[in-house]
């Protein structure tokens, strides 16, 4: 089945499922999930490998990460700093034991296993709970603050990569030279552009800036094997203050909409 096919199926199944989820007052992020189920080899077997499109549909968590930066300026990360690190650490540590001496005790596991089992329970889902907390409205509530705090502090060892081949003092010093090189690229370069482009007249140059912005971060941290995610978020939290921070968000939101909309519905297979 062609990767068009499986896309046009997906989206028709999602436009008859999830407008009923929510009348039933069931979260949409749930209806996606629902919708894959019905769609994967577990009931009605539409699609027998998802793996291509959930390719595709991964872009939908990094262009959320990304909208997520936007909101917020620098000197408001910096502020939620003590939040990262103590609230973000003791919920790791609490529920990582926890549920670590759970899988000891209940299920009979070895020492090493019971720890990793346990601390891998203890991760949640950035773009899973992003959106509940978007949908609800609660991002900007306290408590919607507090978890954002959690999930990035989740998200910080991932700049550690997914490459075992990278290590040591070299890598890191890349790490940062690559963030330094970000911020003075988007300080310098990235806004006289913007306004060059907005001087065109072109609209729909706006989002295809928005779209090279993102796309370029991707493809970088794919190169130096640091997670893709959390580059697109950094990459937004530096363009924060940009006059352009309305037209960017707006240029990507219909693509992060539809793309995760995609990407639960994948997991849901």
């Amino acid at each position: 089945m062609s990767l068009l096919l499986q896309i046009t199926l997906f989206l028709a199944a999602a436009l008859m499922i999830v407008p009923l989820a929510k009348r039933l007052g069931i979260a949409t992020v749930l209806g996606y999930l629902f919708t894959g189920i019905l769609l994967g080899p577990s009931v009605f077997n539409v699609v027998h490998d998802p793996e291509d499109i959930h390719k595709l549909a991964e872009y939908g968590v990094i262009f959320l990460m990304f909208i997520i930066g936007l909101e917020l300026r620098p000197q408001r990360l910096w502020e939620m700093r003590k939040s990262i690190f103590v609230m973000g650490s003791l919920q790791v540590m609490l529920c990582g034991v926890l549920l670590a001496c759970i899988v000891f005790f209940a299920l009979q596991q070895q020492i090493a296993a019971s720890v990793v089992i346990g601390f891998a329970l203890a991760l949640s889902s950035t773009a899973f709970v992003l959106q509940l907390l978007s949908e609800k409205q609660q991002l900007n509530t306290t408590f919607g603050q507090q978890s954002f705090s959690i999930l990035l502090f989740q998200d910080i060892p991932l700049l550690a990569g997914t490459n075992p081949t990278h290590h040591g003092v070299a890598y890191f010093a890349a790490i940062v030279a690559t963030f330094t090189g970000l911020f003075l690229f988007s300080r310098y370069l990235m806004r006289p552009f913007f306004r060059f482009v907005a001087k065109s007249g072109a609209h729909e140059l706006i989002t295809a800036v928005g779209l090279f912005i993102v796309l370029g971060v991707v493809a970088l941290m794919d190169v130096l094997g640091i997670s893709t995610t959390l580059g697109a978020f950094l990459t937004g939290v530096l363009l924060a203050d940009s006059e352009f921070r309305h037209e960017l968000e707006a240029s990507i939101a219909p693509f992060k909409g539809l793309l995760l909309g995609l990407f639960f519905m994948t997991v849901g297979m």
